[in-house]
């Protein structure tokens, strides 16, 4: 009786460690299934270099994860090639969808007839590549320099209304070659360049870093006795590309006494957080944003893709101006 009691103990034992091991290769196998089913996106990202890059970073990684959409990731630290061998890894790699942020706007057509060649869909976001290779990816995601660029003209116009001048600009250019740089130098003078009372004096390419624009503003003061002057004839308005130089250069004229938004003019693009603090302050006279939460829009369009559906080619996102005309501007935390 003992024997019978033992026999059938170990028997149900044994069934119980083949059903748990059977329910755990099922559930293995759910998931493996899973995991082949989510949608692959390779993205090439320039690098780090300031507050606003590293939020644009961000916002693709949690867009991705919120999405189900697996993330390949690679920093190109500011290097073309870096970028170039990232995308003909994702094209070895068949991922899904290839997104990348342009360093430059030249230079990718071999590459993307790679992945297109390979059925590979590219989405180009933030910075934009030259016209011709538009046949050559599916869309673009992102801002609109060239609009950021009148924003910052308009603003003027709308200050200096009135007034005889002549008003004299220090321009803070970003990478040159860049589309985002690019593209305000082309919206801030379609507009200035037709006014004749404002010249632009100064103008020299900081690359969006912050250092360069504390370099430049250091270099500009040793030579003109503390004084931000060029050529004896002093500053009226400061328009930097983006909010890294602005901050940097400001550093600058604060360690030399020089301050800043009622004599002299301060415009800044990018809106991030530090850049709004000295809004509020009245050292800067009007922030131009340049949104960089652009990863829903980027996995939306990725989706498409992979579903087979048209997208537009252009898909801008939505941005805001704030000037020192704007009584309590609500400006919600950046965040970055």
């Amino acid at each position: 009786m003992i024997m019978k009691r033992r026999l059938a103990f170990f028997s149900i034992l044994i069934f119980s460690i083949l059903l748990n091991s059977c329910s755990k290769k099922n559930s293995a196998d759910s998931e493996s299934g899973a995991e082949k089913d989510k949608i692959i996106l390779g993205f090439s990202q320039i690098g780090a270099e300031s507050a606003w890059r590293i939020r644009n970073t961000e916002s693709v990684k949690e867009a991705a994860e919120e999405a189900g959409i697996k993330l390949l990731y690679e920093n190109a630290e500011q290097k073309q090639e870096n970028q170039i061998k990232a995308i003909r890894g994702f094209i070895m790699n068949q991922v899904d969808v290839i997104a990348f942020v342009p360093i430059v706007q030249d230079g990718w057509e071999a590459v993307l007839t790679e992945a297109k060649e390979a059925g590979i869909p590219v989405l180009v976001f933030d910075r934009k590549i030259r016209p011709e290779f538009a046949v050559l990816y599916s869309g673009y995601v992102g801002t609109d320099s060239n609009a950021e660029g009148k924003s910052a003209a308009d603003f003027l116009e709308k200050k200096y209304e009135g007034m005889s001048g002549p008003f004299n600009i220090l321009e803070l250019r970003g990478t040159d070659g860049s589309s985002a740089s690019d593209g305000r130098f082309e919206g801030f003078h379609g507009v200035i360049d037709s006014d004749r009372r404002f010249n632009v004096i100064y103008s020299e390419s900081g690359d969006f870093m912050r250092s360069r624009g504390e370099e430049i503003a250091r270099k500009i003061l040793e030579q003109n006795g503390n004084s931000l002057k060029i050529g004896g004839r002093k500053i009226d308005i400061i328009f930097s590309f983006n909010d890294g130089m602005t901050l940097g250069f400001l550093d600058e004229l604060e360690r030399h006494g020089i301050e800043t938004g009622r004599e002299i003019t301060v415009i800044t693009v990018d809106a991030q957080q530090e850049a709004i603090d000295r809004f509020r302050q009245g050292k800067i006279n009007c922030v131009v944003e340049c949104n960089p939460d652009q990863g829903r829009l980027i996995m939306t369009l990725a989706q498409k893709l992979v579903e087979g559906k048209g997208i537009p080619s252009i898909t801008n996102i939505s941005e805001k101006v704030w000037t020192e005309f704007d009584e309590d501007a609500e400006i919600a935390p950046r965040g970055y």
